[in-house]
């Protein structure tokens, strides 16, 4: 391991206006999972264009096995064997998991695809990582951790040396995670060096052996893991010390808001409970329990069966997402990129959109004085990173990418907001700042739902949690009573009793 199979010299790389790398000299040795953090925005996803040839640096040399990369792009990383995968996976939904893995490469007989010697070494591959998936599934068909399997055989079949992830665990449950964390270190014993991109500390000291810290674009420090803590790290990210990541809550009940009676759609079952004003109330549950499921049904994102939604006292119906934000009710998706933001638009009408007729005049042309100084006041407010509000969201960072969600939707001035994974992907900082902002809009005397799979943001930011299993509420938890044994008993139905509101 005394030589690194890759290496970085002064890389640095400026866009106008804007410097996202700053002098970046780092190593990278086989055998080693080399962990890189820090803040959304610190400059992470740049750094790992850089290495994979998407983009070109405008200062620095990138060195593989000691010789330098000259004029790199993507065929010419992948040629060397540096592969990437993403937090959105570069996977064709409606082709066999052989072909997505061979796909570009396909072996060829007679100038047509051999299929018989794909699925084989598909085979082969998938047998290497242990996982039980026939190479003719549809990838589609798959949960989303074996689609991540797909992606990593996909890596190995190209014979990677150096393998990027990043943010492999935001979208996978417990028993994915253990799954991933046995297919790191069997990669690091071939001689696998992992470049480990993640905002989760747990796995950071559980799984890799270096840690390099990234912030505002500039290199700060590389150490050992085994040499450092979680408070630590965290002061070098975002430079202040990491203090209690939840704002104290004294909340007293109110009057009730909203009231669900007997909801039920295709896929959930007699959803019944009260949300009251000011008040946070969480749903917990495992993946595929329903949780998301009962969000938009209330949001008029689903259709409805039965059952009744009553917002202060008056019966309301919600055939559309425009509907139920103009009866009050906004919903922060889980999946932001397909679903919340306007990826291609700018912060400007992202945050603008869901409210044409407050920025237009009678005729409906927008009042562009009033549009950019509602946009430049969430983005104070917000504290959104970004030279200017005529960005493309695309180009902001996922924690800036949430704001700019979260600006809409408070544009909006709707008195209930669901939260579906507020901080999946997104950093520690980021993190504190959407829990602050939430518990200011409950002191402002708005309330909030919040769909989290993390244990500790449920039970440190709800007021009440309702448990979800197999599309039925299976029972529900005062604060004060909630802790992570007895939502786990809940949400695996080991519980047994019934729950009534």
């Amino acid at each position: 391991m005394n030589q690194p199979i890759l290496e970085l010299k002064n890389i640095k790389k400026v866009y106008p206006g804007v410097v996202a790398l700053k002098n970046v000299s780092m190593k990278f040795y086989p055998g080693e999972v080399h962990a890189i953090v820090g803040e959304n925005g610190a400059g992470k996803s740049t750094f790992i264009k850089t290495i994979t040839g998407a983009i070109q640096p405008t200062e620095g040399k990138i060195f593989f096995e000691g010789k330098e990369i000259v004029n790199n792009n993507p065929i010419k990383s992948l040629s060397l064997g540096i592969t990437a995968i993403y937090q959105e996976f570069n996977l064709i939904p409606y082709l066999s998991v052989a072909e997505n893995i061979y796909y570009g490469r396909f072996p060829q007989k007679f100038g047509f695809v051999d299929y018989k010697t794909m699925y084989k070494n598909a085979k082969k591959v998938l047998d290497w990582l242990g996982i039980d998936i026939n190479p003719k599934t549809i990838v589609k068909d798959l949960s989303v951790g074996y689609q991540q399997i797909v992606e990593i055989a996909k890596s190995i079949s190209m014979n990677s040396r150096v393998l990027i992830m990043d943010e492999p665990s935001a979208p996978l449950t417990n028993n994915e995670l253990k799954y991933l964390f046995n297919v790191v270190k069997k990669l690091t014993q071939q001689g696998v060096a992992i470049i480990y991109i993640s905002h989760r500390m747990e796995e950071i000291f559980d799984l890799c052996h270096k840690v390099t810290v990234f912030r505002d674009g500039e290199y700060i420090k590389t150490m050992n893991v085994a040499d450092t803590n979680k408070n630590d790290l965290f002061a070098l990210m975002v430079n202040r010390k990491l203090n209690d990541n939840f704002p104290n809550r004294n909340y007293t009940p109110q009057e009730v808001v909203l009231e669900v009676e007997g909801l039920t759609t295709s896929k959930v079952s007699d959803i019944s409970f009260k949300l009251h004003k000011g008040e946070i109330l969480g749903f917990a549950g495992l993946v595929g329990a329903g949780r998301t499921e009962i969000a938009l049904a209330i949001y008029g994102a689903d259709k409805v069966r039965s059952g009744s939604i009553t917002l202060k006292g008056k019966r309301i119906i919600n055939k559309s997402p425009a509907q139920a934000i103009k009866n009050g009710i906004a919903l922060i998706p889980e999946d932001r990129k397909k679903f919340g933001a306007l990826m291609n638009m700018t912060i400007k009408e992202n945050i603008s959109y869901s409210m044409l007729k407050k920025i237009a005049w009678k005729f409906g042309i927008i009042k562009a004085n009033f549009e950019k100084k509602t946009a430049n006041e969430y983005k104070d407010v917000l504290s959104i990173k970004t030279p200017s509000i005529n960005q493309k969201v695309i180009n902001l960072s996922g924690g800036n990418q949430q704001k700019v969600i979260l600006a809409r939707c408070m544009f909006t001035d709707c008195e209930i907001l669901i939260f579906d994974e507020p901080t999946r992907g997104i950093d520690i900082g980021a993190k504190q700042e959407i829990y602050a902002l939430m518990n200011s809009l409950t002191q402002q005397g708005k309330s909030i739902i919040i769909i989290s799979s993390e244990m500790p943001e449920l039970l440190g930011m709800a007021d009440r949690i309702l448990v979800v299993y197999n599309g039925k509420i299976a029972g529900e938890l005062l604060k004060k009573d909630a802790d992570q044994q007895t939502i786990l008993k809940l949400a695996s139905g080991c519980d047994g009793g019934t729950y009534e509101n």
